[in-house]
């Protein structure tokens, strides 16, 4: 293990306890429930709590920067009815940064792979998702599903370079399904016939039933990433906007409510549709940095995702409404 890896590994090993400390000392959970939330056992919970004290990362408070993390999530969760959330601190020197998010969103989805019965996720794709599965440790897991939610294929007929899919089943050796589409369609009726194909039926289905889906969320402004990578012209940003567009979770174009706006984008998208909210279900988002704001307020308000991971200045920001 190189020394890089080494300290990584530390970090994650104090911020593990930071948070098991939190738990016991602060919030009052039991070692039982701390075990619960943090996905370990009893004594792993009992050593963590342990390491947390023997690192002084515990006198009459948590001396700790995750401390002030937890409590925005916490604040975070009962403001937004939140399954999960996860805050983790912000670079001050950049901070539209995804590495931290990535890392935390890596450590989530490594926790749900470990998974003894057959799951199954449903994934995104964009920028820190990639960055999340390239911090993935490779483990088989070939009983487990991995679903894709976007197209696979950019508007130039390549395959998309952000594709989180395929990476994270090389990784995993688990079954997977992607949607071999564009974004989008050429018209409304070119859409119906594709998504009609019985492959991509088959694949909008399972994605339907995931027991985990993960998304990015994207800011809808002129720095939009689906008029960066080109999949919409400048024409059809504009007109978004227009139509009251803040944000797009898997392509679909919401305005400030979390609402599907009807747009002639979203009579062309080749994505899974939104489910309608379902307090069951477990719809991630992972998006970070000061433009992406509003969408990820309007993202949590329609419950178009019910968890969130991000960092403090976003977190801050969101609860200042």
């Amino acid at each position: 293990m190189s020394d890089r890896e080494v300290q990584r590994s530390e970090k994650s090993r104090l911020d593990e306890a930071a948070r098991a400390g939190w738990l016991y000392f602060v919030a009052g959970n039991t070692q039982d429930e701390i075990a619960r939330k943090l996905s370990v056992s009893r004594p792993t919970a009992q050593r963590l709590v342990s390491l947390a004290l023997s690192e002084k990362l515990i006198t009459f408070r948590l001396d700790h920067p995750i401390a002030a993390c937890m409590e925005l999530a916490r604040r975070l969760g009962e403001k937004f009815a939140l399954q999960h959330c996860d805050v983790v601190p912000t670079d001050p020197a950049s901070p539209a940064a995804v590495a931290g998010v990535a890392g935390s969103a890596a450590a989530f989805l490594e926790q749900k792979l470990q998974a003894e019965r057959p799951i199954i996720i449903a994934l995104g794709t964009g920028r820190t998702l990639r960055a999340a599965v390239e911090q993935i440790r490779p483990v088989e897991r070939p009983y487990h599903q991995l679903v894709s939610l976007v197209g696979n294929i950019a508007p130039d007929g390549s395959a998309s370079f952000f594709d989180t899919l395929t990476r994270l089943a090389d990784l995993t050796k688990a079954r997977h399904y992607p949607i071999p589409l564009p974004l989008f369609a050429r018209s409304p009726e070119e859409r119906s016939l594709l998504v009609e194909i019985e492959p991509v039926r088959r694949v909008h289905a399972l994605a339907a039933r995931a027991d985990l889906t993960l998304v990015g969320v994207g800011q809808m402004d002129g720095e939009a990433q689906q008029f960066i990578d080109g999949f919409i012209s400048r024409e059809e940003l504009l007109d978004l906007m227009r139509l009251g567009a803040v944000g797009e979770v898997i392509g679909w174009a919401i305005d400030a409510h979390g609402r599907i706006i009807d747009a002639p984008t979203n009579a062309r998208i080749t994505s899974v549709p939104h489910r309608p909210a379902d307090d069951d279900r477990l719809v991630v988002g992972v998006a970070v940095g000061p433009s992406k704001v509003q969408a990820i307020q309007a993202a949590l308000t329609g419950r178009i995702i019910t968890g969130l991971i991000t960092d403090e200045a976003t977190a801050v920001a969101l609860l200042a409404d």
